[in-house]
Parts: structure tokens; C-alpha cells; sequence
């Protein structure tokens, strides 16, 4: 759905509860960036619908002004596939963590990228497991010391990227919350992507984990649009997904300049009146008939 322009301010995004991460983690970047990105675009906060899995950053909805679900661990993408279809008027945003989104909700990510479903999914990830106070997760480095992996970690991370890039996903990005203006655009663009868009954002743990710290980033993170990247070029965007070093690459690695339809945009069922808004087709009666049937 397209709004005629509001002058809206990130403070209009800003629920009546205060986020209660710890003072510095890098979840409040991600949060201040989507309040920033959803201004300039002027959506409206009642045009929105932010879903979450588990974990310290699948809490954000409640603190984001817009309508929010906080579902289960690693089904996110399902629960907001469903809203999606369910009503494409609305702006689904799927949040969560690097545990929640690459490890028990791995599939689902790879399914919704080859369904292309057009919502748009924030992962923060902090290369650790927070919530539960300090395990390694799918993008914990090897040799990383937890309270699973006393003497090291003996697996090697997870690439989110090189999996979206394998999986047929139009709009892979990477962002850092440590550089807010970089960070906004890139939301802003996945927003308007016409399908499914994996944003995967740097946000460091400054309780839990202290190998991947903002001193650990700001050293190397480097801007793709600094190194002279297309993002349009498939091929690139799988070599700069596999660099990680004393440079890692943020920014969007690949943006699809012909992008393939939405599947919500091909299914007949789903053209017109959002589904939401039509009549159910069942009288009264059948309603309590399958309702009973369920209890």
C-alpha cells in the first residue's frame, strides 16, 4: 500500500516502552536506524507489522510503534509469511538473532528466500548466543572460548550471505550498527525491494562476547560502495561474501537489477482485496461447527 507523504520523525516509531538491552549492546543501532529508515519513507506505523522470534533482539517489536508479534524461536519467517499473505497492504519486517534466524530457523530462511516472499528480515547478528547468557552460535568464530566451548569452538561459522546468494535470494546486504547512516539506507532499500530482502547486521554483544567487539569491527569493516562493488554483479557479490579478515565488506552485496516476481505477487488468490478484508464464506454456524471440531 502506498501513503500520500507524511512528515514522520524516527521519535513517531518509538513505543511507550523503553528497550531494556544492556547499556551499549548494538541492537539499539538496529532499532534507531529502522525508526530512521521508516521516516524517510513515510510509512505509517499502522502500516507496519514487525515479527520476532527468541533472543535479546527478537524483543525489539515492543519497542518499535507499529503493530508487533513476538512468536516462537527460529519461526519468525513463517508466522510473518503467513501476515504477509494474509494482507500485502502491510510492511512485514521479520527480526531476530543470528541463533534464532541461522540455527534452529535455518530452514525456514532458506524456503522463504526460494519462495521470495516480500518481507524484509533484520537479523542482529552478535556471533553469540545472549539471552541465554554466552553459548556460541552458527556465526560464533572458530576457536571462540563460550560456556559451551571452554577450550574453543571446533566448528567453522556459518555464511549467511553465501547461503541467501546460493538460495536465489534478490536483496543480500550487510550492515554494521556502528555506522548508522550506511545502516539506514540499506534498511530503506530492502524495504523497497520487491521481494525478499536478508539484511544481516553487525551488532556487537558487549556483555557475552568479547572477541567481536566494536574495536573487532571498526578495524575492519569496510564499505562495498568504497571498493568500488556492483551490486548487480552475481558473481561479485559471492566473492565479497567469502572475504573475512583484516577486511570485512558491509554494504549491499547484491541487488537484483531485473528481481523475479513475488510469489504473493503471482498467486491469483492473493490479487486484490487483501485477504484479510474479504468475507470469510462461512455462515455463522459453520464457524462453531469447526470450531468445535478443534476443541
Amino acid at each position: 500500500m502506498t501513503t500520500a507523504h507524511l512528515d514522520l520523525k524516527p521519535k513517531d516509531y518509538r513505543s511507550e516502552v523503553p528497550p531494556d538491552w544492556c547499556p551499549g549492546c548494538g541492537d539499539f543501532g538496529v532499532l534507531n536506524a529502522l525508526q530512521r529508515a521508516c521516516a524517510d519513507l513515510s510509512i505509517a506505523p499502522h502500516e507496519i507489522l514487525v515479527v520476532s522470534g527468541i533472543g535479546c533482539s527478537s524483543n525489539l517489536p515492543g519497542f518499535f510503534r507499529s503493530y508487533g508479534l513476538h512468536s516462537l524461536h527460529g519461526r519468525s519467517l513463517p508466522v510473518a509469511t503467513g501476515a504477509r499473505l494474509g494482507n500485502h497492504d502491510l510492511h512485514v519486517i521479520a527480526v531476530g538473532g543470528d541463533g534464532d534466524g541461522y540455527g534452529i530457523g535455518m530452514g525456514h530462511l532458506f524456503h522463504s528466500m526460494r519462495r521470495n516472499i516480500n518481507l524484509t528480515y533484520i537479523v542482529m547478528d552478535n556471533e553469540i548466543y545472549g539471552l541465554t547468557t554466552g553459548q556460541i552460535s552458527p556465526t560464533s568464530l572458530t576457536g571462540m572460548k563460550t560456556k559451551t566451548t571452554p577450550e574453543g569452538n571446533l566448528e567453522p561459522p556459518a555464511n549467511p550471505l553465501l547461503v541467501a546468494l546460493a538460495a536465489g535470494c534478490h536483496f543480500v546486504a550487510r550492515g554494521y550498527s556502528g555506522d548508522q547512516k550506511q545502516l539506514v539506507e540499506i534498511i530503506k532499500q530492502g524495504l523497497q525491494h520487491p521481494g525478499f530482502a536478508l539484511i544481516d547486521v553487525f551488532s556487537p554483544c558487549v556483555t557475552f562476547n568479547r572477541v567481536n567487539t566494536y574495536d573487532f569491527f571498526k578495524e575492519r569493516v569496510k564499505r562495498l560502495e568504497d571498493m568500488g562493488h556492483d551490486s548487480a554483479d552475481h558473481m561479485a557479490a559471492i566473492e565479497q561474501a567469502r572475504i573475512w579478515g583484516d577486511v570485512i565488506p558491509i554494504g549491499i552485496f547484491y541487488q537484483s537489477p531485473d528481481p523475479r516476481p513475488a510469489i504473493d505477487d503471482q498467486d491469483p488468490a492473493l490479487q486484490g482485496e487483501p485477504l484479510v478484508h474479504r468475507e470469510l464464506g462461512l455462515s455463522a454456524e459453520q464457524r462453531r461447527q469447526l470450531i468445535h471440531e478443534m476443541m
